[in-house]
């Protein structure tokens, strides 16, 4: 597809940044020294310099080193956004190790799975996760457990090791820094094909797979979001705080938080549970922030909370959102509140984050998810392959520097991913209009077919949360004898006289017949992942029994 998009660019952005040669681990030693003296991480009242975090990242890589973990090894980070991540990842990668990012709310299952399929031998664990660990033992194979406790890194005494019997050796985190501190490892000498993370998918839409991302996939998206970002940070704001409530396991989360932020010399305020919204306000209450990430369920949850009113906004100059679509009524709510509209991006893991973007010049929110970054290519493609015009729907396929090697260990996936061109194929239903924005109608997987007819869940639930008694919805296909699949809504109401004939009737005047919701249920929540992205997966598996 011809990059109609350039024309839309912002004169700023260059859509041919170069990108940085040599490996990750040279990039954190050069910034981290180039920014020692500044505030590098926030969590809880305590802050680390980047001088701080590279010398104890340093003290995590010579324990790695003291350890025998070679270059190439799995690392697991089970963790929330707390200090311990950014120490023990970039320590990881400052040894040539492959950081493997788990989500510490995993079942014992789930855990399996995933450490099982990275080949992981160590982990490094927050400590009211052990339950789950502990259940998982048996099935792995685990040499070292790094424990984090709740107040590691803020001068505390340490957690809680014991419990050796004949699993893997223990020990609390400032045991492993202790133990690493004063042994110089030189830094990996790696290729630009070299994985730095394995990064799962969420499995939204069947098994989570490890996207393998490489040195040059990291450097790439790194010089991207720089190039699309860069010339819109106000100077006069600096120092610039990040908002970091997005999981650090996430991929959107991580680039910008532990790279993209390295690179401009910014802080994050982690934010270890986003789910505490009364947590949240009082963090952005009380403390100064320039830029603020997060999703249309978060941006909805601090709407909706009664102190919201009483944050100062005024230093802050972006909010961003991404992993699922941002609602139209959530964008002006938010920017009647701040004075701030919410940029759109977006992403995937297999690209390293993001694919678009909304410029960050100031443009209002149209409902698209941006234009494509730069270097980024786009074919819009039929059910059979063939490419598509402006303004017509298909699979969205990306090409460009940061789209992950394959999958881990999964050949005949990864053939399925990424067509003979180099295309991935995203799994996402979509158009390119005539001034190159990107438009996202839906998930291949999540589209309904009634009688013939699309139907994309997007454009459904978009008409439900417009109704001023809505809160959240998830429109999914449940079976129909007579049109093969149907609409069924299911609703969290914001006013509890809310009635099912009340919502159809509003249905009715904004969408054509088929579209219209075959039946709606009213919950009190509604299935999501860690990120806040609502599982249609399983709301469609419950109806289809």
């Amino acid at each position: 597809m011809e990059p109609v998009w350039l024309k839309s660019y912002p004169r700023e952005v260059d859509p041919s940044p170069p990108i940085r040669e040599g490996s990750v681990a040279e990039l954190i030693v050069e910034h981290c020294e180039r920014h020692r003296g500044r505030e590098a991480f926030w969590s809880r009242g305590r802050s680390l310099s980047f001088g701080e975090c590279l010398a104890l990242a340093r003290a995590f890589a010579g324990w790695l080193h003291r350890e025998g973990v070679a270059p190439g090894e799995r690392i697991a980070l089970m963790l929330p956004n707390v200090l311990a991540y950014p120490v023990a990842c970039y320590g990881a990668l400052l040894g040539g190790q492959v950081v493997v990012n788990v989500n510490p709310l995993y079942t014992a299952r789930e855990l399996v799975h995933q450490l099982r399929d990275a080949g992981a031998r160590t982990l490094v664990v927050w400590e009211p996760a052990l339950p789950a660990v502990e259940a998982a033992l048996p099935s792995l194979e685990l040499e070292r457990l790094v424990v984090v406790g709740p107040r590691a890194l803020h001068g505390a005494a340490a957690g809680a090791p014991p419990a050796n019997g004949g699993g893997p050796r223990r020990l609390d985190l400032e045991a492993a820094l202790a133990a690493g501190e004063g042994i110089a490892v030189p830094l990996p000498r790696l290729g630009p094909g070299s994985p730095a993370f394995l990064q799962y998918t969420g499995g939204t839409t069947g098994v989570s797979k490890g996207a393998v991302l490489t040195q040059r996939n990291v450097l790439a998206d790194l010089a991207q979001q720089h190039a699309w970002s860069a010339p819109f940070v106000p100077a006069a704001l600096a120092p610039h705080r990040l908002v970091t409530a997005l999981p650090l396991y996430h991929i959107a989360a991580l680039m910008a938080a532990m790279f993209r932020q390295l690179l401009h010399g910014g802080s994050c305020l982690l934010i270890a549970d986003p789910r505490n919204v009364d947590d949240l306000v009082e963090t952005l209450r009380t403390q100064r922030f320039t830029l603020l990430g997060g999703t249309n369920t978060l941006y909805a949850a601090l709407l909706a909370h009664p102190r919201i009113a009483e944050v100062d906004f005024s230093a802050c100059y972006l909010s961003a959102s991404g992993a699922t679509q941002t609602q139209q009524p959530i964008v002006d709510r938010w920017q009647a509140l701040t004075g701030l509209s919410i940029v759109e991006g977006y992403g995937m893991t297999e690209t390293c984050c993001y694919i678009s973007q909304m410029p960050h010049d100031g443009r209002p929110f149209n409902g698209s998810a941006g234009l494509p970054y730069p270097l980024t290519e786009i074919s819009v493609r039929d059910l059979d392959g063939r490419e598509l015009g402006i303004g017509e729907a298909g699979e969205i396929c990306v090409r460009g520097p940061q789209v992950m090697a394959g999958y881990w260990g999964r050949p005949d996936a990864s053939r399925e991913a990424l067509t003979e061109d180099g295309y991935l194929r995203t799994g996402d239903i979509g158009s390119v209009d005539a001034e190159g924005y990107l438009r996202i109608s839906d998930r291949k997987k999540d589209m309904i077919l009634v009688s013939g007819f699309n139907v994309y869940p997007n454009e459904v639930e978009a008409v439900l949360l417009a109704h001023p008694k809505v809160l959240e919805a998830a429109v999914v296909a449940a079976p129909d004898a007579h049109s093969g699949e149907a609409p069924v809504a299911f609703v969290v109401a914001r006013d509890p006289s809310l009635t099912a004939a009340e919502l159809l009737a509003h249905c009715a005047g904004e969408l054509t017949g088929y579209k219209r919701p075959r039946r709606i249920e009213f919950r009190a929540t509604l299935p999501k992942t860690p990120v806040g992205k609502i599982l249609r997966r399983a709301l469609r598996d419950e109806v289809r029994g």
